[in-house]
């Protein structure tokens, strides 16, 4: 049976078409480039059956996933993450089906796993000796790790404001690390400078085409959990936007060879009132969103100010019939020490977003009472530790515990 269905690229905006057998960065006219498959010869050859007995892994879905050659696969175990029923404070929300994808207990800890396992495995395949990336964290610490199990160098910026956990994973991986007084936006010039430079791969987000189809698995595993059935709403914490993309193209992909009916769930993207572009974007009715400047938030992993894909999250919002919503810091941190309380997960602040997100649109009617809602977890609120402040009383050996 053929490995992958790969046929090429092409660009969503001028429509041009690439050799995916090439080393491809953006196309001529600055958009980034999708992949293609061939999903008639697909449908035709391929069953849901199929997957049965396969590892439970991301790789279980290698026919719509770039890697032509198995042997080129970099993998830590990443994929078939839980899919976990909220009753709890879904009850307390008024959404009883409310539903948590969890990534926090992928390889490195965040979602970022997913397309750097793809990422890497793609350009290992293409011959790349060395990469670079500007991060938020998480991204650098997943292509860090990857890269080295690789055996492919790599240089990663990040805003010193970022999880020191992830500069410890980057740094751990053996990678060139640099911090920047700044955003990610700075980070992103710099590197933008090494690649001339340098000559480097550009893994900047949807700067290589093979990070979204990483990410896209978290949209065929939810289709595959809910027994190829559709979810009503799908929440995911937006920066770049990478994930959101990615499941709307697992969705029109399944629906294309059969596997799904062709209803899409009702995307939302998810963003802190700190740093919200594609929200003031999607209130306005526009295309492409506009650099927010003086972005801060607690959640650092959507402090995006002006995503390159922001056309692609907002196609994916209108076609879906879905909406953009922007949370407060204050929210989102009440909303994961309640996760927390009620479910026992302890989730990342972006996650939090998500679920936040969910009581906004629950009270204001949006999500109604009987719709099934897939909130996104994008990390462990372990490498968060700093959002989270208790008062914790120290006892002498021997003193009693008051719980009054």
């Amino acid at each position: 049976m053929t490995f992958s269905y790969l046929i090429g690229l092409h660009c969503p905006k001028c429509k041009e078409q690439y050799n995916a057998d090439q080393i491809r960065q953006l196309c001529v006219c600055g958009s980034p480039l999708l992949a293609d498959y061939d999903l008639h010869a697909l449908k035709k050859e391929v069953t849901p059956g199929h997957l049965q007995g396969r590892i439970p892994d991301l790789w279980r879905y290698h026919e719509l996933l770039p890697v032509r050659e198995k042997s080129h696969v970099v993998t830590l175990g990443e994929g078939m993450t839980p899919l976990l029923s909220m009753p709890r404070i879904g009850s307390e929300m008024g959404i009883p089906n409310l539903l948590m994808k969890d990534e926090g207990i992928i390889p490195t800890g965040s979602f970022k796993a997913r397309g750097a396992a793809v990422g890497v495995s793609k350009a290992k395949e293409l011959g790349i000796k060395e990469l670079a990336m500007p991060t938020n964290g998480n991204a650098g610490a997943a292509w860090a790790l990857y890269a080295a199990r690789a055996g492919i160098k790599a240089s990663i910026v990040m805003p010193v404001g970022a999880p020191e956990i992830t500069r410890n994973e980057c740094a751990i991986s053996g990678a060139h690390l640099c911090l920047v007084n700044g955003l990610i936006s700075d980070a992103g010039k710099i590197i933008g400078q090494a690649v001339k430079e340098y000559g480097f791969y550009d893994a900047s987000t949807l700067k290589e085409p093979y990070r979204i189809e990483g990410k896209k698995t978290m949209g065929l595993e939810i289709a595959e959990q809910l027994g190829w059935k559709v979810p009503d709403v799908i929440l995911y914490p937006t920066g770049g936007g990478v994930g959101l993309i990615g499941i709307f193209k697992a969705f029109r992909e399944l629906a294309q060879i059969g596997w799904i009916e062709e209803r899409l769930p009702r995307l939302v993207a998810v963003q802190a009132a700190g740093c919200a572009p594609i929200v003031k974007a999607w209130n306005e009715r526009k295309r492409e969103s506009e650099f927010w400047p003086d972005s801060a938030t607690a959640a650092f992993g959507i402090n995006v100010p002006k995503a390159l894909g922001d056309f692609l999250v907002l196609e994916a919002i209108y076609e879906s019939e879905g909406c953009a919503i922007a949370v407060e810091d204050a929210d989102l941190l009440e909303e994961q020490g309640r996760i927390a309380r009620y479910e026992g997960a302890f989730v990342c602040p972006e996650g939090a977003a998500a679920f936040a997100a969910a009581r906004r649109l629950r009270e204001n009617g949006w999500i109604r009472e009987e719709d099934t809602v897939i909130a996104l977890n994008t990390g462990s609120g372990i490498k968060y530790p700093e959002t989270v402040r208790i008062d914790v009383p120290i006892l002498q050996p021997g003193e009693r515990i008051n719980l009054e």
